[in-house]
């Protein structure tokens, strides 16, 4: 069975998305949580299922798109694991540097 990991990044990242969102409404914030969440479930059954991202189609990550947020992930298949490395707002600028400082 593959493992689900979630990164000291992606955690915080979800922290921080939280409480921004939270400055207005508690409850969108849980809601946005709540649909990340739920879209990397798929990932159990489908590690592959994500895209590359088209910035790095080099590198080894992919992403599932949650609402506004890409949730940046890289599945190792010898060792079944899947690990969500970020989660970041589909606007921000993504740079290699930030997807190798796990």
């Amino acid at each position: 069975m593959t493992k689900l990991i979630w990164s000291e990044r992606s955690l915080a990242d979800i922290e921080d998305m939280y409480d921004y969102i939270a400055h207005d409404s508690h409850m969108y914030a849980k809601y946005q949580v709540e649909n990340i969440v739920n879209s990397v479930e798929r990932l159990y059954r489908f590690p592959e299922s994500g895209r590359h991202l088209p910035e790095f189609p080099y590198l080894p990550h992919r992403e599932v798109i949650a609402g506004n947020f890409r949730v940046i992930y890289r599945y190792d298949i010898d060792r079944k694991e899947i690990m969500i490395v970020a989660v970041v707002h589909g606007s921000r600028l993504l740079t290699e540097t930030y997807l190798n400082c796990e």
